[in-house]
């Protein structure tokens, strides 16, 4: 795996801006890098396809386990929450997608999961659609790429159809988010495509009639994706009606998720799986065998409120609003460098397949969310 340079396309930001990528530069400064990329080979691919099937199997596992036994106060899940979390679980509630963190020590030749966004992962349009769009500007169609996002979020709609509550299927997010907004239309427009009929509605325009969620002509909702965390939207006076909502509106990602989008997860994982190969040592208090860790908010977000430890110093932290909820202390991982900064690896599972990778790159070792997209592609 390494990087790879190019002579950059004096146009690029109109081409991308021309297929509806709107927020690859963030005041002036790139977000999306498009004169270079990492190269992996076939081998590297095949053993980030293995690690994210192991570890989806294995979080699956974490979930029964933490329903199994009541473990809902490490997640601090509010109390009203815990019977809608199980009916999902226990009814199979539709799931299309989630990505997978992974850090690479190109040195020892292993991947080590950092984190899990089960819930609201972002840069799916990224990588489905503009360095697919990237690849075939700067190399022949022929050139390989770890992605078939766009393909396996087809068919993935196709298998959820026939299981989805009433004839809309709507897609929401904030207001005003253009990055959340680009996502989200780029899912409808690929549930269209599966023959999904799909209507758009802001999370601020969801009304609430007395007994179900409706829309702004009153139609009552009984089927969502919404790109608004879990852990938001339970604790506003909005969520609270999720559990008497009459008909039982199907969320996606379905509440279950919130468990595995919790980084309390890793501790769980560790202690489910010590030593598996694919794992960081993670617990829920400091350890004495962790001299060199990260102290993480169990809900923060973009890299938010992390602390890095180096021989038990505080060496760097990141700032923000998280912590309240608890933090959980992660070894400290070793990330892949090139000149141009830290890489970590976001590896995409859509409905049960990986099926594409994204790189996000910092200048410092904690991704955040001005952390820059590098494309790639694979080497013959």
């Amino acid at each position: 795996m390494k990087v790879k340079k190019l002579i950059i396309d004096p146009n690029w930001k109109s081409r991308l801006t021309a297929i509806g990528y709107g927020y690859h530069t963030d005041n002036d400064e790139p977000y999306w890098i498009d004169d270079y990329y990492y190269e992996i080979t076939n081998s590297e691919a095949d053993t980030i396809y293995q690690a994210t099937t192991e570890v989806w199997d294995m979080c699956l596992k974490a979930v029964e386990h933490v329903i199994a036994n009541k473990l809902y106060h490490l997640f601090h899940i509010p109390g009203h929450m815990v019977h809608h979390i199980e009916q999902s679980w226990e009814n199979e509630s539709p799931s299309i997608y989630g990505r997978f963190d992974f850090a690479y020590d190109s040195v020892k030749r292993k991947l080590k999961l950092l984190e899990f966004n089960a819930d609201t992962p972002t840069s799916l349009f990224e990588c489905g659609i503009v360095q697919w769009n990237w690849k075939n500007h700067y190399f022949s169609e022929s050139t390989d790429q770890f992605n078939s996002v766009h393909e396996q979020l087809i068919a993935s709609w196709k298998e959820i159809k026939p299981y989805l509550k009433g004839d809309v299927l709507y897609f929401s997010c904030a207001k005003e988010t253009l990055e959340d907004l680009t996502n989200v239309e780029y899912l409808r427009d690929t549930a269209i495509q599966a023959g999904i009929q799909t209507q758009l509605i802001y999370i601020d325009d969801i009304g609430w009639n007395g007994h179900a969620f409706i829309d702004l002509e009153g139609e009552s909702i009984t089927s969502i994706f919404k790109l608004y965390p879990w852990e938001w939207m339970v604790h506003e006076e909005f969520g609270h009606h999720i559990v008497n909502d009459i008909h039982r509106t199907q969320w996606i990602e379905p509440s279950w998720k919130m468990i595995l989008s919790n980084k309390a997860i890793l501790p769980i994982l560790w202690e489910l799986f010590p030593h598996h190969p694919n794992l960081l040592a993670a617990y829920f208090e400091p350890q004495r065998m962790l001299k060199n860790y990260i102290k993480k908010p169990i809900l923060s977000r973009e890299g938010a409120n992390i602390d890095l430890y180096y021989d038990k110093e505080l060496i760097y932290a990141t700032p923000g609003d998280y912590g309240q909820e608890g933090y959980i202390y992660q070894e400290l991982a070793t990330l892949h460098k090139e000149e141009s900064g830290f890489s970590i690896i976001g590896s995409w599972i859509i409905g049960q397949e990986p099926c594409g990778i994204s790189f996000r790159e910092s200048t410092m070792p904690i991704t955040t969310d001005k952390s820059r997209f590098v494309p790639h592609i694979i080497k013959h």
